[in-house]
């Protein structure tokens, strides 16, 4: 009897430190997810003569999902917990942009990019991205991956029945968004389009049958509430615990306003069961005043007020966002104490901890080699390239890796305060500088920043805690602010952020 407990004791061990990952949807909706974006075609690619662009006719080679599993410890060590993988899809040769064709062009909802085949096993490419996500599992870390919203040309090509159409019978383009064509949501007697839902299912099967946890819905509003509730609904009754992210901002304007009047709010997707959302930071280096900052969190909290158990997620650097860096290492740190310090989920794209530009050595030349119908290196000048086979990031600024490690575990360590303690926005004597503040009964959280890229700025910011009994702590600041009495007179340089803790006087600083 005590070898058959003894034996049982073991296998319960083996089981749970095989996988002791935390519940996804309780992972963000507690705000604790620190979120990676990775593009496998590029995370683990080989550029031998370090141009940037993998020619796989000089024995350069694409990121493979077993060339990215072989990085998943090292992004355990640095505190992630959940990787989002950019499109996995086959992308769109015709009307292309780029030399590979955008990640966001899909041609296919069932089918993994043949490119990302580790070539010299005899593995599919289905086996290979399993490996990749039971490792990421193993090492308690969550998976989710990108489900574009639109189609590719060719296929419109092949299946134009599947896409809205104009007078002339041709798909249409959404804004300027060349490469890719609009699904067909409704039907003319404005019921559901079957063939569509059950395309989108046939993602959901595929990501569900691979091991993912979850999907981040690619410009979500586009589609209605009605559609997502559905597709939703038919996830959840596969796997109840099925997270799902929407690519919507409560500021955004609808991009196919002139073909598709049924834009979603993201109240609307979280009623239809989403789980987290945009936060409204896509235009934060537009905001010039601490009243617009403070707008944008007024209305994304009114948003949560109505949905319990929701959240957003810091989207300040996103893809589609130029890096932080190109403003200089000041606005590139404010980025990062924003994420590590407001009550909403950590996201980071591959290259912001070391400082990658984006700006890319073969932007608009001729291609040597190209896959598509588009001659040229396309990119978004400080953008991360999802156009071309390209390199892995690039080291820029290295000493920033350090200072991104310790923004993390400073959140990790104050998680509880981070994410249930009380959070107000605090008043400045300057309209250039924004402060808030998140206290508990131990500690207070005091932020302030300067949204002023050219001048020093000066600001009177009063705290709860500050007692001279109370420990002050410099979290993040390069100048000493003067302390009187209940106030902190902060001068911070252009675009700098200042992070204080004030623990009381029983407890230890961090």
């Amino acid at each position: 009897m005590r070898r058959i407990l003894f034996f049982l004791g073991i296998v319960l061990i083996f089981s749970f430190s095989c996988d002791a990952r935390e519940n996804i949807r309780e992972l963000f909706k507690n705000n604790e997810a620190v979120i990676y974006t990775i593009n496998i075609r590029n995370f683990g690619a080989v550029d031998k003569n370090l141009n940037g662009i993998i020619n796989i006719e000089d024995g350069e080679k694409i990121g493979t999902f077993l060339s990215a599993k072989d990085k998943l410890k090292e992004l355990s060590k640095n505190g992630i917990n959940v990787i989002y993988l950019l499109p996995i899809t086959p992308s769109g040769k015709l009307k292309a942009l780029g030399s590979a064709g955008s990640l966001y062009a899909m041609d296919d909802f069932n089918k993994i990019a043949q490119e990302l085949d580790e070539k010299n096993n005899d593995k599919t490419v289905y086996q290979e991205a399993k490996e990749f996500i039971d490792e990421a599992h193993a090492l308690n870390m969550n998976v989710i991956v990108d489900l574009p919203s639109c189609g590719s040309f060719d296929l419109s090509l092949k299946r134009p029945e599947w896409f809205i159409l104009n007078e002339r019978k041709e798909p249409i383009t959404p804004a300027d968004w060349t490469d890719v064509r609009l699904f067909k949501i409704y039907n003319d007697d404005k019921t559901l389009n079957e063939a569509n839902l059950n395309n989108f299912k046939s993602f959901i099967d595929m990501a569900i049958g691979l091991g993912f946890d979850g999907i981040r819905a690619d410009v979500a509003a586009i589609k209605p509430k009605e559609f997502w509730s559905n597709i939703i609904d038919y996830a959840r009754a596969k796997n109840e615990d099925f997270f799902f992210l929407a690519e919507a901002n409560i500021e955004w304007e609808n991009p196919a306003k002139n073909v598709i009047d049924d834009y979603a709010t993201p109240d609307e997707l979280l009623k239809a069961g989403f789980d987290t959302y945009y936060a409204s930071w896509s235009d934060f280096k537009n905001i010039k005043t601490k009243e617009e900052f403070d707008n944008k969190i007024i209305k994304n909290q009114k948003v949560l007020d109505k949905n319990k158990d929701k959240s957003t997620i810091s989207a300040f650097a996103t893809h589609d966002q130029q890096a932080p860096i190109l403003r200089g290492v000041n606005y590139w740190n404010m980025i990062l104490w924003l994420n590590a310090t407001l009550p909403s989920n950590m996201y980071f794209l591959d290259g912001f901890s070391v400082g990658d530009d984006f700006i890319y050595p073969y932007e608009g030349k001729k291609a040597k080699k190209s896959y598509t119908d588009d001659e040229y290196y396309f990119v978004h000048s400080g953008m991360f390239d999802i156009f071309n086979y390209t390199a892995p990031i690039r080291i820029k600024h290295p000493r920033l890796k350090q200072k991104y490690l310790r923004a993390i575990d400073f959140r990790k360590r104050n998680q509880n305060l981070i994410s249930n303690g009380k959070f107000n926005l605090l008043k400045t004597n300057n309209e250039n500088v924004f402060a808030y503040s998140i206290l508990d009964k131990e500690k207070e959280l005091i932020v302030i920043g300067s949204l002023d890229e050219k001048n020093t700025q000066k600001a009177t910011v009063k705290s709860k805690y500050l007692e001279k009994e109370n420990l002050f702590s410099l979290i993040n600041t390069k100048k000493h602010p003067q302390l009187n009495q209940e106030n902190i007179e902060a001068t911070l340089e252009a675009l700098e952020l200042q992070v204080y803790l004030i623990n009381l006087v029983n407890f230890q600083a961090n």
